[in-house]
């Protein structure tokens, strides 16, 4: 591990934004828009399969206010994916921005723009529209090769082969095999197979999907939008739309929360479409009932694990099967399954010997999935580690320990993780220093405390990634101000996670400034160099590899220009924060007087812009414990202590990790035990508010304590990882877990409601 003493790194700088955010100022896309934008709402099916036979919009459009009404008459007939992912997309084509055929309750059957939120509703009500009722595909368990097809049309296209066939309601499946898995299954002492699920959780992010379009002086679309990809969510307005790249502009403000839900472009196409129609600003923003009921929640899973163990706990081969619900529409279907399986086996390479990994991916008449913090390890985790909790009780060993055996180690190839290799890896370390803060001996023994009462503990571990290997790009570029300090311009989004902070420290640090040197903007597609934007966990190690690059680059060029002024060759100079000295010599040029010579009789830029992109993802790590208190009477389950440990490599701000780490674990424990997602019969979500949604707040937690175990990854900026998504996939498994120790009775679908551990223990 390679020590060294930071300026800036590895410490804990106040956000950027945060006297804004604190001060309430304006900020966000509602914030900075203007308020004369036609209102638009979107008109939604109440049936979960059906076809449009007709619709009247005569009486609704005559209402005071209504400039027009569209149906799926009126749209470009070209079928695009919502997902923001890198081109060629692995998600299916499979939309229309109005379709004849809708597939879910919720989805959109005609788009209403008025002068008036008042307006819009009221001649949404009186839009007439009759519908062919078709038979609704609701369980993920039968999609597969069923007679009811979500999508039979026939200019469905795939960018990748990823295994889907729209013709089996198959959006991805695949197989992969490494070792002689049936073989040494046949030879272990212990053979355990489990299957556990997952609903579709919500990211119920503090402001939902919004955005804003308009044409501006030059005839260009002008988006502002509260999303994490600007970058692809043009790619995406150009083909939805018909308008070419070059015409389109795409900006974010101050995101105000995205947990992935705005990796996905669920309501730019709306405004767009009608700015497009209209030649008026246009703007929509989503009820919070429609960020439930339309949005992009997390994919819903049932993952089937089979494990075989020596009778000494080794774990020798593992099976796992993942099944996933991508819903009406196939954006992020392909990608978030994989990482179910290579987040989760990779845990234990310490001892596997073979690995089995295939999965489906299938369409239902369901809302449609999306991005998620975890992205799909958050499912895998939560079964491989409580397939791995069994087998430690049904082998009497203590759970740590059974991990000590088995898990993955610095320097290790891991076989379900593409090959790579465990360059930077604390994983042993988190272990044992969570185990040692969190008191396991003694805490993780049940203790009856009178009154039906119960206290112990569970553990899990977690992994994650750093970016998408071989595919994400990050850039920076960084420019010198004539007062000497400097401008960094990214295409990455902050949205809330501090990145623009902690991208600042690098360059802080590298050219030897001051925090509050650094003015950060981002992100804005005609101003910014091209960044997939932000999502699995890649900021910090890819843009930020990235601004490392920039800052090299712009130093030689400083000093260039420099050594010109000094009348010399450039390798006689060397940069000094504040200023450039010519070696061996007192003579020194300010940064000032350098970058107002770059504006006068010069060739050399004041300026870098720099790209990265790794052949590596390397895991960040984690350990969670939780003591519980359990009701015997109830079933409630109240979280008294949450310890974690975490490995991101170096923090480059330990204050925001921690608060990451904090954020995440809640979340965890939300869908855990208390966030749930049911349907009626006929296929409408029920939880269509905070009123029936219930996300866990500050009071739902007992006491959270994260600490770090440093690890260094020699392909990351400063010896950093990610930290954004690991912290989120260790409460559903260590939750579980000690819910086990304290009733004898293993959950395995989440969430573990008061209801169903009550009645598991009524004799």
């Amino acid at each position: 591990m390679e020590h060294k003493e930071y300026k800036s790194i590895n410490k804990s700088v106040r956000k950027k934004d945060s006297m804004q955010l604190l001060l309430g100022k304006p900020v966000y896309t509602d914030d900075v828009t203007p308020k004369d934008a036609l209102v638009v709402k979107i008109l939604r099916s109440p049936h979960a399969n059906a076809m449009v036979e007709s619709i009247n919009t005569a009486a609704a459009k005559k209402v005071p206010g209504v400039v027009d009404i569209y149906t799926w008459e009126d749209v470009p007939q070209t079928r695009f994916a919502i997902a923001g992912q890198t081109f060629p997309e692995p998600s299916p084509y499979d939309r229309l921005i109005i379709d004849r055929h809708v597939r879910f309750a919720g989805d959109v059957v005609a788009i209403i723009a008025a002068e008036t939120e008042k307006a819009a509703l009221k001649a949404m009500k009186l839009i007439k529209v009759k519908y062919e009722i078709l038979e609704a595909v609701l369980d993920f368990r039968t999609a597969k090769d069923n007679p009811v097809l979500v999508h039979p049309e026939d200019d469905w296209f795939p960018p990748c082969q990823v295994g889907g066939d729209p013709k089996r309601n198959l959006v991805a499946s695949d197989d992969e095999i490494h070792g002689d898995v049936e073989g040494i299954l046949a030879e272990c002492d212990i053979v355990l197979e489990r299957t556990y699920h997952t609903k579709a959780f919500n990211q119920a992010m503090m402001e939902p999907f919004t955005a804003y379009a308009s044409f501006d002086r030059y005839g260009r679309l002008h988006v502002i939008s509260s999303t994490q990809i600007v970058f692809h969510t043009r790619r995406i307005l150009s083909r939805a739309l018909g308008i070419p790249k070059s015409k389109i502009r795409v900006e974010k403000p101050r995101i105000g929360g995205g947990f992935g839900a705005k990796q996905t472009a669920v309501c730019d196409v709306y405004p767009a479409f009608v700015a497009m129609k209209t030649g008026r600003p246009a703007m929509v923003t989503y009820t919070r009932e429609e960020s439930q009921i339309a949005g992009s929640p997390r994919h819903e899973m049932e993952i089937t694990v089979k494990l075989g163990a020596t009778k000494e706990g080794k774990i020798r081969v593992m099976d796992l099967y993942t099944l996933s619900n991508t819903g009406a529409y196939g954006e992020h279907g392909p990608t978030t399954v994989g990482l179910s399986g290579h987040k989760a086996i990779p845990l234990y390479t310490g001892s596997l010997e073979a690995h089995r990994f295939h999965y489906d991916v299938v369409y239902t008449n369901r809302q449609a999935a999306g991005a998620y913090r975890g992205y799909g390890a958050t499912q895998g985790i939560f079964a491989v580690e409580s397939i791995v909790s069994e087998l430690a009780e049904q082998l009497g060993m203590d759970a740590t320990a059974i991990r000590d055996m088995n898990m993955i180690k610095e320097g290790m190839v891991m076989p379900a993780y593409y090959n790579e290799i465990a360059s930077a890896c604390a994983l042993d370390r988190c272990m044992e220093h969570c185990r040692r803060m969190f008191n396991w001996e003694e805490r993780s023994k049940v203790r009856d405390m009178g009154n039906g009462k119960v206290r112990t503990a569970g553990v899990a571990m977690g992994m994650q990634g750093s970016c998408i290997s071989n595919v994400d790009v990050g850039s920076a570029t960084l420019k010198l101000s004539e007062d000497g300090t400097y401008n960094l311009i990214i295409g990455a989004a902050d949205m809330g996670t501090g990145c623009d902070t902690i991208l600042a420290q690098m360059v802080a640090e590298l050219m030897d400034c001051h925090v509050d040197d650094v003015a950060v903007f981002g992100a804005d597609t005609d101003v910014s160099p091209y960044d997939s934007g932000s999502y699995a966990s890649s900021t910090t190690y890819i843009t930020g590899q990235a601004v490392v690059k920039a800052c090299a680059e712009l130093k030689k060029r400083i000093c260039s220009i420099a050594a010109d002024m000094l009348g010399c060759e450039g390798e006689k100079v060397e940069f000094a924060g504040s200023v450039v000295r010519r070696i061996h010599t007192d003579q020194t040029v300010s940064l000032t007087d350098i970058a107002y010579k770059s504006q006068v009789n010069n060739t050399t830029p004041a300026e870098s812009t720099a790209t990265h992109t790794s052949p590596v993802s390397p895991p960040p790590y984690m350990v969670g414990m939780v003591e519980i208190e359990l009701d015997k009477r109830t079933g409630k389950v109240e979280i008294l202590d949450y310890m974690a440990v975490v490995d991101c490599g170096i923090p480059i701000n330990p204050n925001l990790a921690r608060i990451q780490t904090e954020g995440g674990i809640v979340q965890g424990i939300g869908h855990t035990l208390i966030e749930n997602v049911t349907y009626d019969r006929k296929g409408r979500p029920a939880e269509a508010s905070f009123m029936q949604y219930k996300v866990p707040t500050r009071q739902d937690m007992g006491r959270l304590h994260v600490e770090f175990e440093h690890s260094y990854e020699p392909t990351g900026p400063f010896g950093a990882k990610s930290i954004g998504e690991i912290v989120i996939n260790t409460p559903a498994p260590a939750i579980a877990h000690a819910i086990y120790r304290a009733t004898g009775k293993w959950f395995r679908e989440l969430p573990i409601t008061p209801e169903q551990i009550a009645m598991s223990l009524i004799d």
